[in-house]
């Protein structure tokens, strides 16, 4: 018989791994976004407006006239131009219009294609995005040099 073992999260605070996750109430944003709006920069404008410095994409469904990704461990981006399906939208946004944000597309063929959100993604006809906000908890971006990237640094807020 199989023991599992169940792990806790490790949450960066103050530049050391905490062996505690921070916990914070949720209330949650329900955004829709209309034709043309820009998908990212929309949330990061509805961020900065509401002085949001923790939030994270709970769902988001709609359709998209393209999208720019860079794929895993790849420096170059693929631009689809076409008419695409949202699957699915996770990530963070913190203070200052910092995110992370990946995004998975349908083609019209129903193949999927997903990775990391740069560039525009205009939307083609809506998209109903649910933003979870934490406000005891501050994000930042903060360069990790295990990892050579800007990585979430979650805090409590003060």
């Amino acid at each position: 018989r199989r023991r599992h073992r169940w792990l806790t999260s490790l949450v960066y605070f103050g530049g050391r791994a905490a062996a505690y996750p921070l916990s914070s109430p949720m209330s949650v944003h329900a955004l829709r976004l209309l034709p043309g709006d820009d998908m990212v920069q929309s949330l990061l404008d509805h961020c900065q407006a509401n002085e949001l410095t923790s939030a994270c994409v709970l769902t988001c469904v709609g359709s998209l006239g393209s999208v720019t990704l860079r794929m895993a461990a790849a420096q170059e981006v693929v631009t689809l131009t076409e008419e695409l399906e949202i699957i699915s939208l996770v990530g963070t946004v913190c203070a200052d219009r910092e995110h992370h944000l990946h995004c998975s597309v349908s083609r019209r063929d129903g193949s999927v294609i997903g990775g990391h959100c740069k560039g525009p993604a205009p939307i083609r006809t809506t998209a109903e995005v649910m933003l979870g906000v934490m406000p005891s908890l501050t994000f930042a971006r903060e360069h990790d040099t295990s990892t050579g990237y800007k990585e979430l640094q979650i805090r409590q807020s003060t």
